[in-house]
């Protein structure tokens, strides 16, 4: 993990503003979800990328019954 260097503070509400140059980089644009982890002590912030529930793929997904699925897991299940 590299540090940046960064330090904000948190607010009253709980909030932490991600400066305008790591969204920029990290290609997050106003209102884009952003997914949070925990590792241990770390808390890591990842820029939500929506996945299959099946196989985890983030290319061709749709949502079906508010769940995410890909495009090749459909034909899976179509055929079987």
């Amino acid at each position: 993990m590299k540090s940046t260097g960064i330090v904000r503070n948190v607010d009253e509400l709980g909030r932490i503003v991600i400066p305008k140059e790591m969204r920029k980089r990290m290609d997050i644009a106003n209102s884009d979800p952003v997914e949070i982890y925990v590792d241990g002590d770390k808390i890591i912030l990842t820029k939500y990328q929506p996945s299959c529930i099946f196989c985890g793929a983030t290319d061709g997904v749709t949502d079906f019954r508010g769940k995410k699925i890909c495009a090749e897991c459909i034909g899976v299940l179509k055929n079987s």
